[in-house]
């Protein structure tokens, strides 16, 4: 008889795998992908002038910035996330395209001086999806943790950012696991089983 192995055992088995499947998929898509994601701007369904948070695109992520620019220009407004303490949550500070950044931990940049604002949209980046909406990130937990802490002050639209071939067909979970209730590729929004 195998025995089973527990989800964050099995998670950290994945994202090797994972993240050079994002690799392959970023070298063959990246800029045309993060431009197909900008045409999905109204194909969210965001609230009129909601506070949109995405994030700064590390090595291999889908670029999400030409998505932020669209829906800029259809009247939100835009944030990014800011680590504020180790195994914490994520706090959000209002940015628009050409603001100064600085650097933050784990390889991420984020406004210095903006004021923190409450989003009513989440961009999340991620290493593998399913559709139930399930992600699988890179660790840390500040997603989790933050989407719980979103969801619990309010209504929150959590929206996966991913090329086409990060899916899979399911990504192992925890307890405390938050589903996203959309998933964007190059190839179109996938509305999760969780929605």
């Amino acid at each position: 008889m195998t025995e089973a192995i527990a989800p964050s055992a099995e998670k950290t088995q994945m994202r090797a795998a994972a993240r050079r499947k994002r690799r392959d998929a970023a070298l063959a898509h990246g800029p045309a992908a993060a431009l197909a994601l900008a045409g999905l701007a109204g194909a969210l369904g965001l609230a009129q002038g909601s506070v949109v948070a995405g994030y700064w695109p590390l090595e291999g992520e889908i670029d999400p910035l030409p998505l932020m620019e669209a829906l800029a220009s259809r009247g939100h407004v835009l944030a990014l996330p800011a680590v504020t303490e180790t195994g914490g949550i994520l706090e959000f500070r209002r940015w628009a395209p050409g603001d100064a950044l600085e650097s933050g931990p784990h390889g991420t940049s984020h406004p210095a001086d903006a004021p923190p604002v409450t989003p009513g949209a989440l961009l999340v980046p991620l290493l593998a999806f399913d559709r139930r909406g399930f992600r699988l990130g890179y660790g840390g937990g500040y997603y989790d943790r933050t989407l719980g802490g979103l969801r619990r002050g309010g209504a929150l639209v959590a929206v996966g950012l991913a090329f086409a071939a990060q899916e899979v067909e399911t990504v192992p979970t925890d307890s405390w696991d938050i589903p996203l209730d959309l998933i964007a590729t190059e190839q179109g929004v996938i509305v999760t089983a969780g929605k």
